[in-house]
């Protein structure tokens, strides 16, 4: 009786710390990255002054990344403003250059 209880309890202290500690990002939240992503491409497309095709755009939890050659600073910063007003990002990070 108490070897079964020392197996039972040195088997319970074993597997409890086999317990994940880590913090991994789900599906969802990569699908929500992808959602936002196509969000503000699609706000960028429907600004006639931005060409889409110029400004690369990337989502990591909720921070979009804008870079790329754009044709001027107002360029930019409607970029910027319009990435800011589409709904789940966090912030802008912004690495676009001027041509």
């Amino acid at each position: 009786m108490l070897t079964t209880s020392l197996i039972s309890g040195a088997a319970l202290l074993t597997l409890s710390g086999c317990a994940s500690t880590s913090t991994q990002s789900g599906t969802g939240e990569y699908i929500d990255d992808s959602v936002i992503t196509a969000k503000v491409k699609a706000a960028i497309l429907n600004e006639e002054t931005l060409k889409v095709a110029e400004i690369n755009v990337e989502t990591f939890k909720g921070v979009v990344q804008l870079s790329g050659f754009v044709s001027s600073q107002a360029d930019i910063n409607r970029a910027v403003v319009i990435t800011r007003s589409v709904a789940g990002v966090k912030s802008v990070k912004n690495d676009m250059r001027v041509k």
